[in-house]
C-alpha cells in the first residue's frame, strides 16, 4: 500500500469509527455490532502502526490509551476554577436571590440550574477544533495536565467539526465513573479478595491521575460538560449549553432555565428523587445567573462568583428494624455480613439488606437484634447501616456475636492478623467457595466461556459433574443433556465454548485460576515478566516481589497458592486438557530504576495521590510496595490520619517516615 493510499484509508476509517462512536455515546444508537467496531479500530491501528506520520490528531485510537506518564506537568488556567458557595437551607437561597437582585439594580434576571455531579472538575482546551489539553481543578488556580487519560473518555471529542467553532475555547465538566461500572469493579476488587472502593467519586480521581492511560481506558470513565468558555461565543448560559450540544459534547439532558426563586426550588425539590435514576452520583444544584453580562456585573468574592451558588442535597438517611444478619461466603472464603432489614424506601428504591462490612463494625457499632438502625446510600451506592437510634432501643436486646463457623459447612473459621474479615478456610469443600471459582474461572475476563452461566454451574455441582474448573473440560455430551432445559443445540453450545477457551492467552488463565490478591492487571504483569506457569510455581518470594506490581501481600499469596498439592494437581489437569500456559507478550518497559528497588509501605490519605496511584508509581519506577512494617522496610510513607500502630512501629525499629513531598523529591533522585 503506498503512503497516498493508507492517508486515504486512515482518515476513512477515522471518520467511520468516530461516527460509530458518536453514536453510540451521545444518541444510545448502533449500526454495527461490538466484533465488527473492533475490527476497524484493529485495521486502524495497524495502518498507524505501518504509517506512524499519517496518524489523525482525532485518531479513535487514543481511546484505549498506551501512553505512560512519569510526572504530571502543572498548568495555569486560563479562567481560575472557583469553587461555589454552598447551602444546605431554602432560606439561605433565598437571601442569595435577594443578593442578586440588589446587585443588579432592579434589572430583570433568570437563572439556569443543573444538577452537581459528585465527580472530578476537568478543565478541556480546544485549539482550532482539537482537544489540545485536559487539566485537572488543582488549587483553583492551576492543576494537573492528564490530556493522556482523558483522551481515553470515548463521550468527550478529540475532534468538534462544527463550522461555527471558534480558533480558541475551553470546556469545563465533570469527570466520573458511572454507578455500573462502579459496582462492577467493586465486585471484582471483592473476587480476588481485596477491599472494596469506598466510593466512586474518589475511584474516578485517582483513575484519572493513573499513569498509564491504558489502565485508564479499562475503568470506563465518562463526562458531563456543563460550562463553555471564550471569547465573544454566548450572551448567556443556556447559549453556550445548546452549542456544546450542536458540537457533540455530552450534556447531561437534566438542566432547566427559571424565571425566579420560586422555580428554582421547584426544580430542587423534583430532582431530590429523580436524581436517583442518573447513571452517576449527585450531591446538589448549582445554579447560575443565565446572562454573561450579568455574570460580570455580579463579579466574584475572594473565593466563589456572586452569581452562582450550589445547593446541596442532605445525605438521605432512614431508620428501619433490624430484623437478622446473614452471612455470605464468597470465593476466596471470605464471610460477609449482610444486614436483613425490615423493607424501606430509601433514594428511590426499596432496601431490604444492607452491607455491614466486617465484624469490627458490627463491634463498633453494639448492634443488637430488634434495633432500629439507620441506613444510607450516599456515595458507596449500596445501601450500608451507619448507626443505632438508641431511644428506640428495647431492654434485654442481646449484642450480636459474630459467627465462629462457616454458615455453609460448618468449618472454623479463621482471621489472618491485620485483616477485618473471617475466612473459611475449607476451600475444596465449602460448596459456594468452589461454585465461586468457577464462576471466577468462566467470565469474560478470565476464560470467557459465555456459554456457561451461574445457574448452568450450580447444576453440574449439584450433579457431582463439576467440582473444579478442570472437571469443565472432560464434560461429554451425555453430561451436558442432563442439565435442565438443555437439548443438542445447546448442548453442543456448552462444549464449544469450552472448547475454544483452550486458545485463551496465559495472562487470562493465570488470572482465571483465582490466586487471592491477583487481579487481571496483576496477572498481567505476573505472565508477561516470568513468561510461564511453572517459572511463577517455581518462583521464591523474593522472586516475586521484583515483578511489577507485586507487593508483599501478593507474593506471599502466590507463593503459598503454589505450596498447595490440592493446586498444583489442579494446574497439572488443566495442562492436559491444552490450556495456555506460556505469554507471547513483552512485559511493558520500566520507566526509570530511580527508587532502587527500595521497599515502601503506603498508610494514610494523600493531598494529590490515591493510594493504587502511589503504589503503581513505586513499582514503575524501580521500588517494591509492602503490605507491613518490618526492620528491613527502607520507608513508610505516612499521609494524613494514618494510623498510629504503623508509625509507632517505624519508629521503634527505626524506619525512616517520609511525607508525600519528601516521595517525590526521591522520584527527582534526591536522597533523604
Amino acid at each position: 500500500m503506498t503512503s497516498a493510499q493508507a492517508l486515504t484509508e486512515i482518515q476513512h476509517l477515522t471518520d467511520t469509527i468516530n461516527y460509530h462512536n458518536d453514536l453510540y455515546y451521545q444518541k444510545n444508537k448502533t449500526e454495527i455490532s461490538d466484533q465488527e467496531f473492533d475490527l476497524l479500530l484493529k485495521k486502524l491501528e495497524h495502518l498507524e502502526k505501518e504509517f506512524p506520520e499519517l496518524k489523525q490528531a482525532d485518531s479513535p485510537t487514543q481511546r484505549v490509551g498506551g501512553s505512560i506518564t512519569k510526572e504530571f506537568a502543572n498548568v495555569y488556567h486560563k479562567y481560575p476554577m472557583l469553587s461555589l458557595g454552598n447551602t444546605y437551607s431554602q432560606e439561605e437561597l433565598e437571601d442569595w436571590d435577594a443578593r442578586v437582585a440588589k446587585g443588579l439594580e432592579g434589572d430583570a434576571y433568570e437563572y439556569f440550574c443543573e444538577l452537581k455531579f459528585d465527580g472530578v472538575s476537568m478543565s478541556l482546551t480546544y485549539e482550532n477544533g482539537i482537544l489540545v489539553r485536559g487539566v485537572t481543578r488543582g488549587d483553583g488556580v492551576r492543576g494537573d495536565d492528564v490530556t493522556n487519560n482523558i483522551r481515553t473518555i470515548r463521550s468527550i471529542p478529540l475532534k468538534v467539526k462544527s463550522k461555527d467553532v471558534p480558533a480558541s475555547f475551553e470546556v469545563r465538566g465533570e469527570v466520573f465513573l458511572p454507578k455500573d461500572v462502579f459496582i462492577q469493579l467493586n465486585k471484582e476488587r471483592e473476587d480476588i479478595g481485596e477491599e472494596r472502593y469506598a466510593n466512586a467519586r474518589n475511584t474516578a480521581s485517582g483513575t484519572v491521575k493513573m499513569q498509564d492511560s491504558t489502565e485508564v481506558a479499562k475503568r470506563k470513565l465518562d463526562c458531563f460538560v456543563y460550562s463553555l468558555l471564550g471569547e465573544d461565543i454566548a450572551e448567556t448560559h443556556e447559549e453556550s449549553i445548546k452549542k456544546l450540544e450542536a458540537w457533540g459534547f455530552n450534556v447531561s439532558q437534566t438542566y432547566k432555565k427559571c424565571k425566579n426563586i420560586q422555580e428554582v426550588l421547584k426544580y430542587i425539590n423534583d430532582w431530590d428523587t429523580q436524581r436517583q435514576t442518573l447513571p452517576l452520583e449527585t450531591d446538589g444544584v448549582v445554579i447560575k445567573v443565565n446572562s454573561l453580562e450579568q455574570q460580570q456585573h455580579l463579579g466574584f468574592t475572594a473565593k466563589s462568583p456572586r452569581w452562582a451558588i450550589a445547593y446541596k442535597y442532605k445525605a438521605q438517611s432512614i431508620s428501619t428494624r433490624l430484623n437478622g444478619v446473614t452471612y455470605q461466603v464468597g470465593r476466596t472464603g471470605a464471610v460477609t455480613p449482610v444486614a436483613e432489614l425490615e423493607p424501606v424506601f430509601l433514594a428511590g428504591t426499596t432496601v431490604k439488606r444492607a452491607s455491614l462490612h466486617n465484624a469490627n463494625q458490627i463491634a463498633q457499632l453494639d448492634l443488637r437484634i430488634g434495633d432500629y438502625v439507620f441506613v444510607e446510600k450516599g456515595g458507596e451506592i449500596i445501601p450500608k447501616v451507619t448507626g443505632v437510634e438508641l431511644e428506640k432501643r428495647e431492654p434485654g436486646l442481646i449484642p450480636i456475636k459474630y459467627i465462629t463457623q462457616c454458615p455453609v459447612c460448618g468449618t472454623a473459621l479463621i482471621r489472618t492478623e491485620g485483616e477485618a474479615a473471617f475466612y473459611c478456610p475449607n476451600i475444596n469443600g465449602c460448596a459456594p467457595q468452589i461454585r465461586g471459582r468457577i464462576e471466577h474461572f468462566i467470565q469474560r475476563k478470565a476464560m470467557d466461556i459465555d456459554s456457561l452461566g451461574e445457574q448452568t454451574i450450580k447444576q453440574l455441582y449439584e450433579l457431582d459433574l463439576v467440582k473444579s474448573p478442570a472437571d469443565l473440560y472432560i464434560l461429554k455430551r451425555e453430561d451436558a443433556l442432563r442439565l435442565e432445559g438443555f437439548k443438542d443445540k445447546s448442548a453442543k453450545n456448552l462444549l464449544s465454548g469450552i472448547e475454544k477457551s483452550k486458545s485463551t492467552p496465559f495472562e487470562s488463565v493465570l488470572y482465571a485460576i483465582g490466586i487471592r490478591y491477583v487481579g487481571k492487571t496483576v496477572a498481567e504483569k505476573l505472565a508477561r515478566y516470568f513468561k510461564s506457569i511453572d517459572k511463577i510455581a517455581q518462583a521464591s518470594v523474593e522472586d516475586l516481589l521484583k515483578a511489577p506490581e507485586v507487593g508483599e501481600k501478593i507474593a506471599q499469596s502466590v507463593y503459598q497458592f503454589f505450596q498447595n498439592p490440592e493446586n498444583k494437581k489442579e494446574i497439572a489437569r488443566l495442562k492436559e486438557a491444552g490450556l495456555q500456559f506460556e505469554s507471547t507478550a513483552k512485559e511493558p518497559e520500566k520507566l526509570s530504576d530511580v527508587l532502587d528497588n527500595k521497599s515502601f509501605v503506603i498508610s494514610g490519605v494523600f493531598e494529590h495521590y490515591e493510594r493504587d496511584q502511589l503504589q503503581e508509581i513505586i513499582i514503575q519506577n524501580g521500588g517494591r510496595v509492602v503490605s507491613s512494617v518490618s526492620g528491613k522496610l527502607d520507608y513508610l510513607l505516612a499521609g494524613d490520619n494514618m494510623g498510629p500502630s504503623k508509625r509507632e512501629k517505624a519508629e521503634k525499629l527505626g524506619v525512616k517516615i517520609i511525607t508525600e513531598k519528601d516521595f517525590e523529591r526521591l522520584l527527582t533522585g534526591h536522597t533523604l
